[in-house]
């Protein structure tokens, strides 16, 4: 029998004197059901999963309905158990407990077919009407074929899943014709979701919907992203609506459809519970001009930011949301590069296009084929920077002027700096086009058409006209600075780098040098002193893990089991040049690791700069060594920073009071140290 043919209840699935005295007992009672008809394959495992999903969230209704519900892999056809209790059990609605329990099982694979079945129970435990017959009926087979959609002429109109479709569709009607000549509707769209995505998905959206009908003036459309997947609502309808609820415990997908309008954001309980409280707040805000934007809680860095982050927070984030997708470009683009010139030699930078000349056999052409490909994937760094930093700033609205701004900067030579200018500019641009009140009708073009083109336009202007020059004269001068460093000024200039590189150990502050390396060899033929600070930025940044790898090696009983082990990992990590690798280390013991990883970073970029060794590749490690000018020289400057961070680590651990405690015993008051971090170390961590 095929899981099509399989009825989703039968009247051995009822009971309809449920004796239950607590949750657990009343959902076993009905998985039991279930699993003696071969429905479920693992009681205890199907249990676990009702459990876990109950502990997400509370499964009673106000109206003393309780539906625990899980998908699960030990449920063998879409199956759902209905008892009904004589004196209640407790499901955790606020209005007492539940009398009609519904057990609802999916597998985690269900058919969509059955899904919808599923759906269009849930839209049914609204109808009071349908409540009302399950708790009179007097017989599990009368039950059965009520919960089935059959024998239901008294409800059948509202209950049905052909007039729920109907329902949905004369919602999306162009207007309400309930009550005519009161003008205009109040036009609402809704997006209604939960965790399994089975019933209070539904649920929620039947409420809003019987809401909006029941308020006469209020034309409502609901989009359900459940487990049956989800129809995007039309964009005209979206432009068209004067309002928004979310009415969710799942993240909104594709919610920058929705931006620009007034909004109400509730969990998917407060659509079932209170949907004309909520559709009165978002006509209240609608009163008010209030709307959401991108500005509003809305962007990249506002998700994954605190409430209270002030601009400078802000600011530092925006700055490295460009930063953290450019690094792979330059990743990509500068190993390749430097592949090519180790298969080709230096003067692989003058040679042919490959488009024109490309010989399969010769060792000159794929060294020129590598060099041309890192040289293009060079070319997307300045305009990936800048269009993420407006990405940060303003979300997707902000990326076609700060490409845009980008694409400018490189192609006046106003490289990193004007990078840097453009994305925030784009996405201030941006930022200020959302505030404006926009009517109601252009609003479904603002994205795809109206942003993006007055936004590239003012960015474009600006950098053009207005700050292009400058910047591109400040980044000449700041190529011209670099060339002159020689001597005393180049070691300091190293110390200065390996310190910031060790300083927050892949933090803001490491990201700040190690993009200030990398700027300058962005460029087709860089100069030998942006080859020197690129090499002393990633020998500093390979010191700490190294140096604490070291540590654990010679001195065991200053470190925990659990430190030991991670510095077996960090050999590894530090000669791949992931400075991120001391990060364990700096958490438990902050006030010892991080000094003595900046000792060792600042000797490495002095020594480095003082041996004039030079790098291209802007990332790879030891693994790039034959890449590098004066390599051995380079090596023994990563050695003697490796020396100088385990040496100092060891020192300072050996002067607790008493040296001889077993690590293990003090790691949690070692541990306790990292409440002293910074976020960046607290969040890699």
């Amino acid at each position: 029998m095929t899981a099509s043919a399989v009825p989703l209840i039968n009247p051995r699935l009822i009971d309809l004197h449920l004796e239950a005295g607590s949750k657990d007992e009343a959902v076993r009672a009905l998985a039991e059901r279930l699993a003696d008809q071969g429905r479920v394959t693992d009681l205890d495992g199907f249990l676990a999963d009702i459990a876990a999903r109950e502990q997400q969230m509370p499964t009673g209704l106000e109206g003393g309905i309780g539906i625990p519900h899980a998908r699960s892999t030990h449920v063998t056809h879409p199956s759902l158990a209905f008892g009904r209790s004589p004196r209640g059990v407790d499901f955790g609605a606020t209005d007492g407990p539940a009398d009609l329990i519904f057990l609802i099982a999916a597998p985690a694979g269900a058919d969509d077919a059955h899904l919808t079945i599923l759906s269009s129970l849930a839209r049914q435990l609204m109808n009071p009407e349908f409540t009302a017959t399950l708790r009179s009926v007097d017989d599990a087979a009368t039950a059965a074929a009520l919960i089935r959609g059959e024998d239901t002429q008294s409800t059948e109109s509202s209950t049905s899943p052909a007039s729920t479709e109907e329902s949905a569709a004369a919602s999306a009607g162009t207007a309400s014709s309930e009550e005519p000549g009161t003008g205009e509707p109040f036009r609402i769209v809704a997006v209604t979701s939960c965790p399994t995505g089975i019933a209070h998905t539904y649920m929620a959206a039947e409420s809003l919907e019987n809401a909006g009908r029941d308020a006469g003036d209020v034309e409502i459309v609901v989009e359900t992203q459940g487990s049956a997947g989800f129809t995007r609502l039309a964009p005209a309808v979206i432009a068209a609506a004067d309002g928004v609820i979310f009415a969710h415990d799942l993240p909104v997908r594709e919610k920058e459809r929705f931006a620009g309008k007034p909004t109400v954001d509730v969990g998917v309980k407060a659509g079932i519970n209170r949907p004309g409280e909520l559709i009165s707040e978002v006509r209240a805000k609608a009163a008010r001009g209030e709307v959401t934007a991108a500005a509003k809680g809305g962007t990249p860095v506002e998700r994954a930011g605190e409430p209270g982050d002030g601009y400078g927070t802000k600011l530092r984030k925006w700055l490295m949301s460009g930063v953290s997708y450019m690094v792979p470009f330059v990743a990509a683009g500068g190993l390749l590069i430097a592949l090519g010139f180790a298969i080709g030699g230096y003067e692989i930078n003058g040679a042919k296009p490959v488009t024109e000349h490309f010989d399969w056999g010769q060792v000159d052409s794929w060294g020129a084929l590598a060099f041309q490909i890192g040289a293009v994937a060079f070319g997307f760094l300045v305009p990936v920077l800048a269009g993420y930093i407006a990405y940060g700033m303003a979300d997707r609205p902000g990326l076609v002027p700060g490409f845009v701004g980008g694409m400018i900067a490189s192609t006046i030579g106003a490289g990193f700096l004007g990078g840097l200018a453009a994305g925030l500019i784009a996405g201030g641009v941006v930022l200020a086009i959302q505030r404006i009140d926009i009517p109601a009708a252009l609003r479904g073009i603002m994205p795809v058409v109206v942003i993006p083109l007055i936004s590239s336009i003012v960015v474009g202007f600006l950098m053009f006209v207005v700050i292009g020059k400058p910047i591109a004269e400040a980044q000449e001068a700041m190529t011209d600075w670099l060339d002159g460093l020689s001597g005393t000024n180049a070691i300091v200039l190293g110390v200065l780098l390996g310190l910031m590189m060790c300083f927050d150990l892949g933090g803001p502050v490491n990201k700040v040098a190690y993009t200030f390396a990398t700027a300058g060899i962005t460029v087709a033929d860089p100069s030998d002193s942006a080859m020197k600070v690129m090499a002393a930025v990633m020998a500093a940044g390979m010191v700490p893990p190294l140096g604490m790898a070291l540590a654990t090696t010679l001195r065991k009983k200053l470190f925990t089991t659990a430190e030991r082990e991670n510095g077996k990992a960090a050999w590894v990590l530090g000669a791949s040049f992931i400075s991120e690798g001391a990060i364990p280390f700096a958490a438990a013991d902050p006030l010892r690791v991080i000094p003595a990883s900046m000792a060792g970073g600042a000797v490495t970029g002095a020594l480095s700069m003082a041996f004039g060794a030079t790098l291209r590749a802007p990332h790879g490690g030891a693994f790039v060594v034959p890449l590098i000018g004066s390599p051995l020289l380079y090596l023994v400057a990563i050695a003697a920073g490796t020396a100088v961070t385990a040496g100092l680590v060891i020192a300072l651990k050996g002067m607790r009071k008493d040296e001889s405690e077993d690590p293990a015993t003090t790691a949690g008051a070692e541990t306790s140290a990292a409440d002293r971090l910074p976020d960046t170390y607290k969040a890699a961590a």
